[in-house]
C-alpha cells in the first residue's frame, strides 16, 4: 500500500515538473506558455481527484464495505458459524452448560408460543413472556453462553444477542391489548414475525456450537 502512495507522489512529482515554465524562453512564447499552465492546473486537478480515490479504495474501511455492502460498512459482526472459536474448556464448564441448556429451553418457550397463537390468535400469551422470558434471566443465559467464544466470534454473536433481547422487548409489547378489544390480523401478524425472527435468531446463536 505505502508503495503505491509513493508511486502516486513520484508520478504527479514527475508530471508536475514537465509542466514547469522554463525561465530560458523568450517572450515570444507566451501563449504556448499560457496553454501548458492551463493544461497544467487541468492535470492537477486530475492527480488529486485520482488520489483522494486512491485513498479512499486503499483505506480498510471501503474494503470491508465492498465486501459486506451497506449493512454495517463491513462490519465484523458478519460471522459464518463455521468460523467460531469455541473455547472447549469453558463450554465444557457448569455454568456455560447450565445457560446453554436456559437458552434452548427459552427457544423451546418462544415455539411453543407460536403454536400457542396458531391454536388461538386471541390467546394472551403475557403470562408466558413474563415467567419463561424473564428479561434479565434471558439476558444472563445469552451472555454466559458467550463467554465460551473468543473476542472475534462475539462480534457475531453480540449482534444476536441484542436482536434476540430486542424482538423478546417488542413481542411484549405487541401482546398488549385492550380488555375486550379483539386482537386484528395485523398484530396476530406482527406477533407471528416476531416469534418467528426469535426462533431464527436462537437457532442462528446455537448454530455456533
Amino acid at each position: 500500500m505505502k508503495l503505491n502512495v509513493v508511486s502516486v507522489i513520484a508520478l504527479t512529482a514527475t508530471s508536475v515538473s514537465a509542466f514547469a515554465p522554463s525561465f530560458g524562453r523568450t517572450r515570444s512564447s507566451s501563449t504556448v506558455s499560457l496553454a501548458a499552465e492551463s493544461n497544467r492546473g487541468e492535470f492537477l486537478k486530475q492527480v488529486s481527484s485520482a488520489a483522494l480515490a486512491f485513498g479512499a479504495l486503499s483505506s480498510p474501511n471501503a474494503a470491508n464495505a465492498a465486501k459486506y455492502g451497506g449493512f454495517g460498512a463491513g462490519s465484523p459482526e458478519v460471522l459464518d458459524p463455521k468460523e467460531a472459536i469455541v473455547d472447549d474448556e469453558i463450554l465444557a464448564s457448569d455454568a456455560v452448560q447450565k445457560a446453554l441448556s436456559g437458552v434452548k429451553e427459552t427457544l423451546a418457550t418462544v415455539k411453543e408460543m407460536q403454536a400457542c397463537l396458531a391454536a388461538d390468535p386471541q390467546a394472551d400469551i403475557g403470562p408466558i413472556i413474563r415467567k419463561k422470558l424473564d428479561f434479565v434471566a434471558v439476558r444472563t443465559d445469552l451472555n454466559t453462553f458467550n463467554s465460551a467464544f473468543d473476542e472475534d466470534t462475539q462480534r457475531g454473536t453480540d449482534r444476536v444477542i441484542r436482536l434476540i433481547m430486542q424482538d423478546i422487548t417488542e413481542l411484549e409489547v405487541s401482546n398488549k391489548q385492550k380488555p375486550g378489544v379483539p386482537r386484528s390480523t395485523i398484530r396476530l401478524a406482527n406477533m407471528n414475525g416476531k416469534l418467528d425472527k426469535l426462533i431464527k435468531a436462537f437457532e442462528d446463536l446455537l448454530a455456533f456450537v
